[in-house]
């Protein structure tokens, strides 16, 4: 695959395509569009591909993307016994690229999915040539850790598996919770992100990504070395409440060629609320351009 840039045409439309594969014995999705250069999205903790639907377009001239819906959310298979840990979860990823003959590619992930992407980067660093981490999961975040705990008692358990399918209505307030500004919050976003939602064994997958949270990120935090050399983006809203902002210079330490772009007054989701911005950050950082915000 070659590398370089295609001169971006504003004349040219690039599908998305919808596309399914067979793996570990379950289906698969993933949207794929563009041409250039591998990059893989992955969304994080119960979203999927949709989270994309800004990016892909903007960044369809110079480069190949594939959106997964990683098994168990999304449109996705839920096949039961799913390894939900970090390593699995990782492990799965590497074997899509397999299955999708990418042999090697740019890597972006969100949220949980970053802790994913560095992961599944650790396990073949060879096949990733630059890494994207948006507000990812990380060993310095304690937020995190407390609400898997939580979580992971008994008793919350059985309360959040019965209720968390009736509290539809619900979920739009805690998607506005992810945002700096609701106002920026767009037609059809609470309705994307909620459509999967209504397939069973969606929220049971999410508590067993819980379950081995803490010794996930320890594990995480033992191979960073692996991915020491890959050149990496940080992007960070400056308020988001998940992911701690503060948790960036320990994580940036990681890694000897790391910028970070903070976006004042975002949120978790910066895809979502400055989409325009986002993407001209993270098509300049392939260009190798600046990545100044």
């Amino acid at each position: 695959m070659t590398e370089a840039v295609p001169a971006h045409n504003p004349q040219v439309v690039h599908p998305i395509e919808d596309h399914w594969i067979t793996l570990d014995g379950a289906r698969m999705r993933y949207l794929r569009s563009g041409s250039g250069p591998a990059l893989v999205l992955v969304h994080g903790l119960l979203g999927y591909s949709f989270s994309w639907r800004h990016l892909m377009p903007a960044l369809a001239p110079q480069a190949t993307l594939y959106a997964v819906d990683m098994l168990g959310v999304g449109f996705s298979d839920r096949p039961p016994g799913l390894d939900a840990s970090l390593r699995g979860c990782a492990e799965r990823l590497v074997r899509f690229l397999d299955a999708t003959a990418i042999n090697s590619c740019n890597l972006l992930g969100t949220s949980h999915g970053g802790a994913v992407a560095m992961m599944a980067a650790a396990l073949a660093p060879h096949r990733i040539r630059n890494l994207i981490l948006v507000a990812p999961v990380n060993p310095w975040l304690e937020h995190g850790r407390r609400i898997a705990a939580l979580l992971n008692r008994r008793s919350v358990k059985c309360i959040f598996l019965h209720a968390a399918p009736l509290l539809r209505p619900a979920h739009g307030y805690f998607l506005r919770r992810l945002f700096g500004d609701v106002r920026r919050i767009r037609p059809g976003t609470l309705e994307g992100y909620s459509a999967p939602f209504t397939v069973p064994g969606t929220f049971e997958h999410g508590v067993r990504m819980l379950n081995t949270w803490s010794q996930d990120l320890k594990e995480l935090e033992s191979l960073l070395p692996r991915i020491r050399e890959i050149r990496t983006l940080l992007i960070w809203g400056s308020v988001d409440p998940v992911v701690a902002p503060v948790s960036a210079a320990r994580l940036r330490q990681q890694f000897r060629s790391c910028a970070v772009v903070t976006l004042d007054g975002v949120g978790h989701l910066p895809y979502e609320e400055m989409p325009e911005k986002f993407n001209r950050v993270v098509a300049e950082f392939l260009a190798e351009k600046s990545v100044a915000a």
